[in-house]
């Protein structure tokens, strides 16, 4: 399930993106449904079955006007476990400025809303 989770920023391109960060409880929890509602001009994200865990934000009218437009939203997800890998006792240096260095993974997770006014 899902422990907490909160809106980081609200852009305009084609279309209206939200990027989310989301808490889990274990990391091999996958229950996450999110739903997207709009009443008056404060846009909330919840998880579908679970009432605890919810956040929203407050849009301005540009935003607004693109959200009643489209009826979606484009939502973009990092994913977090807290305390899945402890205390990090040794440190090493960030091997990702070499030049032929890859990128580590990060659990992310991008799609398409639609919205309930």
């Amino acid at each position: 399930m899902v422990k907490s989770m909160e809106i980081t920023k609200v852009s305009l391109r084609k279309r209206l993106i939200v990027d989310a960060e989301v808490w889990m409880n274990d990391p091999k929890d996958y229950d996450f449904s999110p739903r997207v509602d709009i009443e008056g001009n404060t846009l909330s994200l919840r998880n579908e079955g679970d009432e605890g865990a919810s956040t929203s934000i407050v849009l301005d009218s540009e935003q607004m006007n693109v959200a009643e437009r489209d009826r979606m939203l484009e939502l973009r997800v990092k994913f977090a476990v807290e305390g899945m890998h402890g205390v990090l006792t040794h440190k090493i240096k960030n091997t990702r400025i070499a030049p032929n260095a890859k990128k580590l993974a990060e659990p992310r997770w991008k799609t398409v809303l639609p919205l309930s006014m």
